[in-house]
């Protein structure tokens, strides 16, 4: 008989009595609560992210392939392929004005000179303007104005339509070098005066005598101002009638210029004249509120006495010199002629060489009308041959210097109208052209610093301008002189 083995017993751990659970308290409670909530909105934003993600992706891809079409239908495949044919450059084409601030590529340009005696409405009208519209410009614009005022010479421009009608727009008179007046005949008829910009600038000139002033003025383009500038500053000093050849002139002054082209002088600020072989000086230095002229000692250039009885535009030379024997041209014997005979035309006024009384006044034989003047105890005046006296010259009246005393005539012993003109000198007659007349006041001493500093600055400028040569654009010509 079979035995049935035996199943060994496994032995059981014995049971480990359990712990009786702890109770968390409400504190406890309340934060693992807020920590499941952390969790759980953790991964609700990874889910959210997961799908952003996604989005913006498709959103990159979707911008990249319309911008890869636009390119691809726009560009310009030749050039890709082709790069030797380039497209040639694209050119802005500037716009031209004129010195009225006209632009002149839009419009067809007529200019025309005024003639003597032209009459507004025949400019007008030959030019598609009707007379209702004169009138209007002559009466509603007058205060703007008066078209009944062209001057001869001056300039009037036209601006048409560049079509085959041709129709005025505008039309520019040109009232002054720096004015003009603008007629708008576009829209509603309009009428403006507009000034043009004068720029002021220090320029400088080195001229040298050939044949006269007026003569070397105009070889450089110089305008006659010039010359009454000139004349004011060395009158006392230099017989602007007399210049010799060689003579020179060095002149730093105020150069007025619109639209870079020069239309005048200003101040003459400091000047240099080589008058036969000596050089004069001239300053500007304003003394007692008044600008005057002082050479480098500080004597004023202004003298008792004027060199010439004439103005400064005076047009004449000299004809017969101070001789204590000549040939009378009428007489045709010998006897001195103690003057200076200028030529020039019959009217020219002449004028008292300085302040002082008339003496004698009338017909004089041989020496036909005939004024004479005296200044102080020592210097007396004499202008003979004059055509006629000027109003309120008698004898015992006053003259000043500068002062229209009778005009050019060919009164007495006389071939042409001419002035004799003759100085006496303590009652001895003396050459009009080598008297030496006093200055006048001096710079004040106590200025004399101020005055030195001047001097000093404008020979440093000359200096430079004698390395540099002349600032001033020769043989340019001056902008046309409007009436």
């Amino acid at each position: 008989m079979s035995t049935i083995p035996t199943i060994p017993t496994i032995p059981t751990t014995p049971k480990i009595p359990r712990k009786p659970r702890k109770r968390k308290s409400r504190a406890e409670r309340l934060v693992d609560k807020e920590i499941k909530l952390v969790k759980r909105e953790y991964k609700l934003l990874k889910r959210i992210f997961k799908k952003k993600k996604h989005a913006i992706w498709t959103a990159s891809v979707s911008v990249f392939l319309i911008l890869v079409g636009w390119v691809a239908g726009n560009l310009n495949w030749d050039v890709v392929f082709h790069r030797d044919t380039l497209a040639a450059p694209i050119v802005i084409q500037q716009i031209k004005y004129d010195g009225f601030d006209m632009p002149i590529d839009s419009f067809d340009v007529e200019t025309m000179t005024i003639r003597p005696n032209q009459l507004p409405s025949e400019i007008l009208l030959d030019r598609g303007v009707s007379l209702a519209t004169i009138d209007r410009l002559a009466k509603e614009f007058i205060l703007v104005f008066d078209l009944r005022k062209l001057k001869a010479d001056n300039r009037m421009h036209f601006y048409y339509t560049p079509d085959s009608l041709r129709q005025l727009q505008y039309m520019i008179y040109e009232k002054s070098v720096s004015e003009y007046v603008v007629y708008n005949f576009k829209d509603s008829l309009q009428v403006n005066l507009k000034h043009k910009e004068v720029k002021i600038s220090t320029a400088y000139i080195d001229v040298v005598i050939k044949s006269n002033l007026w003569n070397a003025l105009d070889d450089k383009g110089i305008p006659t101002e010039m010359i009454a500038e000139i004349t004011n500053v060395f009158q006392w000093m230099v017989d602007l009638y007399s210049l010799n050849k060689g003579d020179r002139f060095q002149v730093i002054f105020e150069n007025q210029t619109i639209n870079n082209e020069s239309i005048g002088v200003g101040k003459l600020f400091a000047a240099k004249c080589l008058y036969g072989k000596k050089w004069i000086e001239a300053y500007q230095f304003e003394q007692n509120g008044i600008l005057k002229y002082f050479n480098e000692k500080g004597e004023s250039l202004r003298r008792a006495f004027l060199m010439a009885p004439f103005f400064a535009e005076a047009s004449l030379h000299i004809s017969s010199f101070f001789s204590n024997s000549r040939m009378h041209p009428i007489l045709r014997i010998r006897r001195p002629h103690h003057g200076v005979d200028y030529a020039m035309p019959s009217g020219t006024p002449v004028v008292s060489i300085g302040d002082g009384k008339v003496i004698e006044k009338g017909f004089a034989g041989g020496g036909g009308n005939t004024i004479k003047i005296k200044h102080n105890s020592t210097f007396t005046s004499g202008y003979m041959h004059l055509r006629n006296f000027a109003a309120g010259i008698s004898t015992g009246s006053s003259v000043s210097m500068g002062q229209v005393i009778g005009y050019v005539g060919t009164t007495g012993l006389s071939t042409g109208p001419h002035l004799d003109f003759r100085v006496w000198q303590g009652g001895k007659p003396v050459d009009p052209l080598k008297v030496e007349s006093p200055p006048v006041e001096p710079v004040d001493p106590k200025r004399r610093p101020a005055f030195d500093s001047i001097i000093k600055f404008y020979r440093g400028e000359f200096e430079r301008y004698k390395k540099e040569g002349s600032n001033f654009k020769e043989n340019a010509g001056f902008a046309d002189k409007l009436l």
